[in-house]
């Protein structure tokens, strides 16, 4: 079953939600550098092959949810990948930690070195709740090996909160039709993870012959997810499938293609060669 970055959303909503969280200030682990303890106690877990400690990480009523590589998956899979890495160190830096009363959203890199030799970059989205006194996993999104550049952080503004979309493209209308361009419309917000490695994506040195045949229009879709709902719909975006959602429209406003099925919402699993291909397919002909 394919996941879409909705999942991290879904999956911690009992949690915390997407907008109003501040930064967590958890007691601070000299030895792993991670500032929020219970993924400090995971990570060590996974360094020690400790399965029973591991396993008493995530939580079984109910199940934590789990998707790996955009699949549906389970949490004693998600262990058993762990333990399978059989590493050495593990160096994790934190993209973004969220708190609520009773939970936590961190996104992370992990940086396993493996009994083999081997060194595997990962992705990782948790999401933790309390239970009682124990901090449990209540579930996980992650990517291996990703192929895109991953933000080290989640602070650029790209969807300004205080823009007003419906003008900014018209703007770009107006350029792109004075310049056989064609515009981009970028459905997204700032909490959206997919949304940061999409954007590092476009900036990549081989993307912008081609991305220069577009005018970009950044959507914010709000805390939400709702906000800007009406030009979602007028350019026939589904924005239940997922952000980083994208349509394609003429200088005169006239749509020539929208994502329907979330195609670009797990952004941090893709090539760079699958997102050149939907630009060069949809960029104005040559004159």
């Amino acid at each position: 079953m394919k996941i879409n970055s909705r999942f991290c959303i879904v999956l911690v909503a009992a949690i915390a939600t997407a907008g109003g969280l501040k930064a967590a200030s958890q007691a601070f682990n000299e030895e792993s550098g991670i500032s929020f303890q219970p993924l400090a106690q995971w990570r060590k877990a996974v360094i020690e092959g400790d399965g029973a400690g591991l396993q008493s990480l995530y939580s079984s009523d109910p199940p934590a949810q789990v998707a790996a590589n955009g699949a549906e998956t389970s949490a004693e899979a998600d262990i058993n990948f762990w333990l399978g890495l059989k590493a050495k160190s593990m160096k994790v830096e934190i993209v973004r930690l969220k708190q609520r009363t009773n939970g936590e959203s961190v996104i992370f890199k992990a940086k396993v070195q493996c009994a083999d030799g081997r060194t595997i970059d990962i992705i990782n989205a948790q999401g933790w709740k309390r239970e009682g006194e124990q901090w449990r996993i209540a579930g996980v999104e992650r990517t291996d090996s990703p192929h895109l550049q991953q933000p080290s952080d989640m602070n650029k503004n790209i969807y300004p909160d205080d823009a007003d979309a419906r003008q900014e493209i018209k703007d770009a209308e107006e350029r792109a039709g004075g310049q056989h361009r064609r515009v981009l419309l970028i459905f997204g917000a700032n909490w959206c993870y997919d949304c940061h490695v999409l954007d590092l994506a476009l900036r990549r040195p081989e993307f912008q012959s081609t991305i220069g045949r577009y005018e970009v229009v950044h959507v914010d879709v709000g805390p939400d997810g709702k906000k800007n709902a009406d030009l979602a719909q007028q350019f026939d975006v589904p924005l239940d499938k997922g952000v980083p959602a994208l349509a394609v429209i003429e200088s005169d406003g006239r749509l020539v293609v929208s994502q329907k099925n979330g195609e670009f919402e797990d952004a941090r699993a893709l090539t760079p060669e699958v997102l050149l291909e939907f630009l060069n397919k949809w960029k104005p002909a040559a004159r």
